[in-house]
């Protein structure tokens, strides 16, 4: 086979026409896209995660369409009350904005990780993980709110449709889970950045695969804010 092969006037090697050049072509393990193997991984399992997360919004639509029981009011159920009328939505708005704003400084760490800035790629990865624990904090208080002070369950709901509660605890849940389990990731990536772990290796390649998966949990949660809290 290779002495078969001539070289072309650039210097590269020209396969034989015929079998033996389609044989040389498909051993040659080439690649249409150059894309590192943990990023593709980290795609492929978005990917799925965005089936799951899908199939969560359009049971949830399904089942508020169909229930003949009315549905609660997002605006009523969600409201906090500081001293005088209660505010409709704050504690979601507040939560919104703190997930935003960790989609941003995730960004800074992923340009810093690119420029070799240890230090900063380190703290803005913890600032993130910060920003991530707090959400997953006010999370925490929205359910004890719920479970505790107007009783909604997974079966029941006091404020009208039961299918309310196994909705709100599943979709909200599910995405909550993912969030805490970005924030170790992160604090296992800023970790490794801090020691010098990445500098080591020659690569920030698991910094840009980190910020994709924190991106990811950043836009479900723009569709749960829409779909749950607004509709």
């Amino acid at each position: 086979m290779a002495q078969d092969a001539a070289l072309t006037s650039s210097g590269e090697v020209a396969l034989p026409a015929g079998l033996k050049g389609v044989a040389g072509d498909w051993s040659a393990d080439k690649q249409t896209f150059i894309v590192p193997w943990g990023k593709a991984m980290m795609w492929i399992f978005l990917l799925s995660d965005t089936f799951i997360f899908s199939c969560f919004l359009l049971s949830y639509m399904k089942v508020r369409i169909s229930t003949p029981v009315p549905w609660p009011n997002p605006s009523e159920v969600f409201a906090l009350s500081f001293g005088g009328d209660p505010i409709p939505l704050i504690l979601i708005a507040i939560m919104t904005f703190v997930l935003i704003t960790s989609s941003g400084t995730m960004a800074m760490a992923v340009n810093f990780g690119y420029r070799r800035d240890r230090a900063k790629t380190a703290l803005l990865m913890l600032a993130t993980a910060l920003l991530g624990a707090t959400f997953v904090g006010m999370q925490a208080f929205e359910w004890t709110k719920l479970i505790v002070d107007e009783g909604v369950r997974p079966w029941a709901n006091p404020m009208g449709a039961p299918q309310f509660g196994s909705s709100f605890f599943m979709i909200t849940g599910f995405h909550g889970l993912h969030v805490s389990a970005g924030v170790i990731y992160l604090l296992v990536v800023a970790w490794r950045v801090w020691s010098g772990f990445y500098d080591r290796k020659g690569t920030y390649e698991t910094v840009e695969v980190a910020g994709l998966y924190w991106h990811f949990v950043d836009l479900v949660w723009v569709f749960i804010f829409a779909f749950f809290y607004l509709w």
